[in-house]
């Protein structure tokens, strides 16, 4: 065979092969690892799994989607759910048990995405009846997802990785469960770096502190667009909130991983940390524990925190100056 039209055929099995699974018109980089094709027949093989704990351990998030809430317990590697606030622990359904130190959920109502962060991997489940079938799966999501959100503007979601500085983009096309790998970007000054969180406002990214700055930089093109330098004390940020004309931040340690300096703060204005110029609330709640992510959930705001007995959920409310906060759990 002439040399040059082996070498054609060779280049187009490569682009074959690359792009096996992204032919439904999506520009992808890689399509899902489909594991259930009937969605109601798997449901019905799902039994009814209640809770088996009655307390938290080490909850980082609570959300509510679609009129159910969901609470990722994730030193239980679990994600349970249920209609209301009211009932004890154990008489939540669980979502799945097959997770490995989960951080998040998010969902746009065809679907849910959770991050499996231990095992690099992105679970797609769909629901059918008040069941949720795993139906779905990225693996080698490098490295540890830890935080994911939908953003409606863009019929997207986004998946940071704690340790890489790669936010990873899915989507799936309109009346179609099928969800594909659209985009990687990257922040490369955070490869290496702990960075657990972000937070988009409009068309900015903002990435909480794991080396002494905050990052803010465009959705888009991940172009940096404003550094904020912060106290070593709270060098170790979960996350960064936005309420009202407040930036509240969640903070686990300092520069030197010690926990005791986990609290929560507030301030008008990023660039006033550098100088130390903010207000400290974590006395508005128990404190001495560590909180971690805060949730808006239909006007309210909620807060997970661990490392204090019971391992409590929050639901709280600014109102001018002063937080009107009550524990939800235990």
């Amino acid at each position: 065979m002439n040399e040059n039209i082996s070498k054609i055929l060779i280049l187009l099995l490569f682009i074959v092969f690359c792009n096996t699974g992204c032919s439904s018109g999506m520009d992808c980089i890689r399509s899902s690892d489909v594991l259930v094709e009937d969605i109601s027949e798997a449901a019905e093989k799902i039994d009814e799994r209640k809770n088996p704990y009655t307390d938290l351990n080490t909850p980082t998030q609570i959300t509510k989607i679609d009129g159910t809430y969901f609470i990722v317990d994730c030193y239980h590697n679990e994600i349970i759910y249920n209609d209301n606030l009211l009932d004890p622990l154990d008489q939540w359904d669980v979502m799945t048990d097959e997770i490995n130190k989960g951080h998040t959920l998010a969902g746009d109502g065809t679907v849910y995405l959770a991050d499996d962060t231990e095992n690099d991997r992105i679970m797609v489940f769909e629901k059918s009846g008040d069941k949720y079938v795993f139906s779905q799966k990225f693996d080698n999501i490098t490295s540890r997802p830890h935080y994911i959100i939908y953003d409606d503007n863009r019929k997207s979601f986004f998946v940071w990785c704690s340790t890489s500085g790669e936010m990873y983009v899915f989507r799936h096309k309109e009346n179609d469960s099928r969800m594909y790998l659209t985009d990687v970007r990257s922040i490369p000054e955070l490869n290496g770096v702990y960075v657990r969180s972000f937070t988009i406002i409009g068309n900015e990214v903002y990435f909480v502190s794991g080396n002494n700055n905050i990052i803010k930089a465009d959705l888009d093109t991940f172009k940096i667009l404003e550094r904020y330098p912060v106290p070593s004390s709270m060098a170790g940020m979960i996350q960064l909130t936005k309420i009202d004309n407040h930036f509240y931040l969640t903070v686990s340690t300092d520069d030197k991983w010690n926990q005791d300096y986990a609290t929560i703060i507030r301030c008008r204005s990023l660039e006033s940390l550098k100088d130390n110029k903010y207000e400290d609330i974590y006395d508005n709640f128990i404190g001495g524990g560590t909180p971690y992510f805060i949730t808006e959930i239909e006007g309210d705001y909620y807060l997970t925190e661990h490392r204090i007995p019971g391992h409590s959920i929050w639901r709280f409310h600014p109102e001018g100056d002063k937080i009107e906060a009550e524990t939800i759990y235990p």
